[in-house]
């Protein structure tokens, strides 16, 4: 089969949301200049540098009670400032349900009972019990092609690890079982590794 996205797929379901897979899952938190936290999933998200450290997400959909995007994007275009938590197998419920569209200043940390913990570097609550969170510092917002497609790139500036996913000086995903997104309600959970050396390692 081959088709052009804009002459459509005749599909059911889309095809493109399960070709680019796995996603690891961005779960976005912020907060607004009224001081109300917000918090949010996007499969849209990835690091993008090493030196300095950085990541982007992408916003796809708006709400009637945003002029710009989606509360997330809306509160970092406000405050210049975001976290990345990451997500595992054992909060997917949470993140599930923090993808709830809510009305702007509703907080998801409670509507999933989550206990916030404050950032460090920014003036933001993180998931406390992540295991580990990327404090950020807003680079830019891009617009993308669409009606509501944003792009927010971010550096890096604070990083919280748990513990207990420290093993032998290395940030052992093994030890949470990470959540990454497939294609329209499907996802998985990363178990099994297996290492490659490059050529010339």
């Amino acid at each position: 089969m081959f088709y052009e996205p804009k002459d459509g797929h005749g599909l059911p379901h889309n095809p493109f949301n399960a070709i680019v897979t796995p996603r690891p899952i961005g779960w976005v938190s912020t907060r607004g200049a009224d001081g109300a936290d917000n918090l949010a999933p996007y499969s849209f998200f990835n690091a993008v540098a090493y030196v300095p450290p950085q990541v982007m997400f992408a916003s796809t959909s708006d709400k009637a009670d945003r002029a710009m995007g989606k509360d997330t994007v809306a509160n970092i275009e406000e405050t210049g400032v975001f976290c990345v938590n990451i997500v595992e197998h054992e909060m997917r419920d949470a993140m599930n349900a923090t993808s709830a569209s809510l009305p702007a200043g509703e907080d998801e940390f409670i509507k999933a009972a989550l206990d916030k913990a404050e950032c460090t570097t920014i003036a933001c609550a993180r998931v406390a019990a992540a295991p580990a969170a990327l404090e950020c510092r807003l680079s830019q917002i891009v617009k993308l092609e669409g009606a509501t497609n944003y792009m927010v790139l971010g550096e890096v500036i604070g990083v919280h690890m748990r513990d207990d996913c420290l093993r032998d000086g290395r940030f052992d995903v093994t030890t949470f079982n990470p959540l990454s997104r497939l294609g329209y309600r499907d996802y998985a959970t990363v178990r099994e590794l297996f290492e490659l050396k490059r050529p010339g390692d």
